[in-house]
């Protein structure tokens, strides 16, 4: 049974150790975009032509890119080796050169100026032996050592007395290091580098080809797709190569990132970051959201569309299936047209850009769909609670239970893309999707009313973007209003803490006053005491001596 990885911990996994007796039967394609730079070609293709990989189960294709003067493969090189060209320039048109002659059954990019050690390659192949959607990287080392000759190269049995000293590929192995070897990154599929990294060829019968239009950032673009085809990534410290001298990115980040960025947002819905506009729209939306529109009448379909369309996530699209092709709108008698419910459908959103028409969902590049029946609206916020909880708790499906009757159920789900790729890719014969993706990444249901959705002809009315403006600024002026009484009182609070401490020195000094005054009290008594004690003790003594009586 084909291993069922939970997200990305590739952990499960037990890949035979690097040399020891294990049998493969998996055909490798290495595929190699080159442009010039000979010397470092024969120096890539010595260093495959000395792998521990079954040599009959080994293919490498050479793409010379348009070269002036035009590239020949050298003497040293793998036996099954051949060279195409392909003069339309760039990378990816190289590539998918490469991925459409290719006969193996994994895909290894390899840059012409990558070298890889003995082993690299078998590093790569025992996983690929263990399940068919893995995608496993490379750790490069970047050497501005001088370079050898292609039979030293061939001749070692370690590079890295040929090309040591060398400086690590420091971002990969940063983001290996803080996400627990990938398997606990939001994002594994940023790993995926063109020099050195390869997947099951299944995985892109599913993701497609390299995008030609990507002019930089094609290797991140192509990761992304891989992941949503289902691909689980592994970086691998035993499959090692040498970069023969610094990447682009070490050359010039800035001005890399300054290109790739503004290729890589209208494709890459997980870099969110990058997404800073509030409402436009991107090429690869982060949310799909499905409606069938033959599953219900034009105001039930109309009432699902338009509340997913008021949302607060924008970044979305709406496919709204339905036999559009086969519509001939009834020009003599509109209103007895049978399908006149579809055709008004698709007259009042044929002009709306975030809607499509299609016959069937189509395969999607977004990370998430949501299947709503029609009838259902979902409220303002909808949408981006039931983001918050499939991203939050790491699931890969969220079911909404909308309604219950003694017929069944009424759902609508929102799901992740990946997890049924992944699922489609590795499901036997009468195998549930939905029990694969509970297996390898959980489901959840939630209750539709407390989401905020309502049924059709409940759900309020739509505030206008003007009108929502409106209410923003009051709230704000508000806000400012408040916070300026709250600063005010703050002002009076610390008076009156003033005034308090003057209060309180004054009590100290009245307290003083009055202990010196009882003090002057007790002193008084105390001598008053004292002076009528003397005049007591006299007159006692007076009347203690014997009267004498004078006879006149």
């Amino acid at each position: 049974m084909t291993p069922r990885i939970r997200g990305n911990d590739y952990t499960v996994l037990e890949p035979p150790a690097l040399g020891s007796a294990w049998t493969p039967s998996l055909r490798a394609s290495v595929v190699i975009p080159a442009y010039g730079a000979q010397a470092k070609l024969d120096l890539t293709l010595a260093g495959l032509a000395a792998q521990t990989y079954p040599a009959d189960l080994l293919e490498v294709i050479v793409v010379d890119n348009g070269s002036d003067p035009p590239l020949r493969l050298p003497e040293i090189r793998p036996r099954g080796t051949r060279l195409l060209v392909c003069e339309a320039p760039g990378r990816a048109r190289a590539r998918n050169a490469g991925l459409a002659a290719a006969t193996g059954d994994v895909i290894h990019w390899m840059d012409s100026d990558v070298v890889p050690e003995r082993e690299e390659v078998e590093a790569h192949m025992r996983w690929h032996h263990l399940a068919p959607y893995l995608s496993v990287t490379s750790y490069l080392r970047f050497s501005t050592a001088e370079l050898p000759a292609p039979e030293e190269v061939a001749g070692a049995d370690d590079l890295a007395g040929l090309f040591e000293p060398a400086e690590p590929h420091a971002w990969i192995e940063d983001l290996v290091a803080r996400s627990q070897g990938l398997t606990r990154s939001p994002r594994p599929f940023s790993i995926h580098i063109g020099g050195a990294s390869s997947a099951n060829v299944r995985l892109f019968e599913r993701a497609g080809a390299m995008d030609p239009e990507m002019i930089l950032g094609q290797d991140t673009e192509m990761g992304y797709r891989l992941a949503q085809a289902g691909a689980v990534f592994i970086p691998d410290p035993e499959a090692r190569a040498y970069h023969l001298g610094p990447s682009m990115r070490m050359r010039d980040s800035e001005r890399i990132n300054r290109v790739s960025h503004a290729l890589v947002t209208d494709r890459v819905p997980g870099y969110r970051w990058l997404r800073t506009h509030p409402s436009r729209q991107w090429k690869v939306p982060q949310v799909e959201v499905v409606v069938d529109a033959t599953a219900g009448s034009y105001d039930e379909v109309r009432a699902t569309v338009d509340g997913v369309l008021a949302g607060t996530v924008t970044d979305l699209a709406v496919v709204m299936t339905g036999p559009w092709d086969e519509l001939a709108p009834e020009q003599r008698a509109p209103l007895r047209d049978p399908r006149l419910d579809l055709v008004l459908l698709r007259a009042h959103y044929a002009h709306e850009g975030r809607v499509r028409l299609a016959t069937t969902p189509p395969d999607t590049t977004s990370p998430y769909r949501l299947r709503v029946p029609p009838g259902w609206s979902p409220g303002e916020d909808t949408l981006g609670r039931l983001l918050e909880v499939l991203r939050g708790r790491e699931r890969g499906l969220v079911s909404v239970l909308l309604a219950e009757d003694a017929e069944g159920i009424v759902v609508a789900r929102l799901e992740r893309t990946e997890a049924f790729a992944r699922a489609a890719l590795i499901a036997a014969e009468g195998e549930n999707a939905d029990d694969l993706v509970d297996e390898m990444f959980g489901t959840y249901w939630v209750d539709g009313e407390s989401f905020g959705f309502s049924a059709f002809g409940e759900a309020a009315s739509y505030l206008s973007p003007r009108a929502a403006y409106r209410a923003r600024v009051s709230a704000q002026a508000e806000v400012e209003r408040l916070t300026k009484e709250v600063e005010r009182l703050r002002g009076q609070v610390v008076k009156w803490r003033e005034e308090a401490g003057r209060w309180r020195k004054s009590a100290v000094e009245f307290r003083r006053e009055i202990g010196a005054l009882r003090k002057q009290i007790s002193a008084l008594r105390r001598a008053q005491g004292q002076s009528q004690g003397q005049g007591l003790r006299g007159i006692a003594r007076g009347l203690s001596r014997p009267f004498t009586f004078k006879k006149s």
